[in-house]
């Protein structure tokens, strides 16, 4: 598929009737709202077509609407949202899943505090110490300048111990402040090596966009569009569950595609990364802007 090089949103909310959005990396930094993004809500919300926010975030719903607020993104500007942090709140709670309801009330967790809305009414017993675990539920490193081998002596004492390690952020990487911070999605990959077992809640897994779809009033998918800024994550789950999808390109793969944040792309680059991933958004555009 050639992916059609765009130089905003504009042409796409008139070809679509519903839209799943990324928040990180399209939206907003970690930090601070993207420039333009709060208007192009504003204008797509004025189209009356139907928005969920999805974001592989280890947070409740309303925690990432609370920081969004703070960050002068209005509540009123966007639909439902939707978390990986929600959803294994949710498996957390119902234990339907088998492997989530063979994990024992103690926990481990790998993350910092400002995750722990994730925990929410689960009936687990939060404990400090690895050898007094049951399972792990890893949210990504406690400090933004952590690594994968800041976290080596814990995930080999968790290995050891056989625990099972729940996931709430699929994401490896993301771009807060023009930085690459670990996610994660990294300390999993780590742990899986070690031979560790896993389980992820949230993108690429083609079982949240079906839940999208149902908080979007099941649309036809094929008049469905997904924004993100990530090939592994927002595109790669995006084309397995059917549904057509545009790159952001001043997200996470700038830097490999050449770009700042808001500067088209070579349509050269774009093509090279997706070979490289094996997949072809439907369109490319350099920033979430109208």
């Amino acid at each position: 598929m050639t992916t059609e090089m765009l130089p905003g949103f504009a042409p796409l909310a008139e070809r679509y009737d519903a839209f799943i959005l990324d928040l990180w990396g399209v939206i907003h930094d970690g930090s601070r709202a993207y420039p333009h993004a709060v208007a192009t809500l504003e204008r797509l919300r004025g189209t009356g077509k139907p928005t969920v926010l999805l974001s592989n975030a280890p947070r409740r719903g309303h925690a990432l609407v609370q920081g969004m607020e703070a960050m002068g993104i209005p509540r009123r500007l966007y639909g439902d949202i939707l978390s990986s942090g929600e959803a294994v709140n949710r498996e957390l709670r119902l234990r339907r899943d088998p492997f989530y309801a063979a994990l024992g009330p103690l926990c481990y967790h790998l993350g910092p505090e400002r995750d722990r809305s994730i925990f929410d009414d689960v009936r687990v017993t939060l404990v400090a110490e690895v050898n007094a675990a049951s399972f792990i539920v890893n949210t990504g490193p406690r400090e933004f300048s952590e690594t994968v081998d800041d976290y080596e002596h814990i995930l080999q004492a968790c290995a050891a111990r056989s625990l099972p390690m729940v996931c709430a952020n699929p994401d490896r990487v993301v771009i807060r402040e023009g930085k690459r911070l670990v996610c994660a999605g990294a300390l999993a990959d780590r742990y899986i090596a070690l031979g560790g077992r896993v389980s992820q809640r949230g993108k690429p897994d083609p079982a949240v966009y079906d839940l999208c779809l149902e908080m979007l009033n099941a649309p036809d998918r094929r008049r469905v569009l997904t924004v993100g800024d990530a090939m592994e994550t927002d595109i790669a789950g995006a084309t397995a569950a059917g549904i057509d999808s545009v790159l952001v390109t001043g997200g996470i793969h700038a830097e490999e595609l050449g770009v700042a944040y808001g500067e088209p792309a070579s349509p050269v680059a774009v093509a090279a990364l997706a070979r490289r991933f094996g997949l072809g958004p439907a369109a490319a555009i350099p920033a979430f802007i109208w």
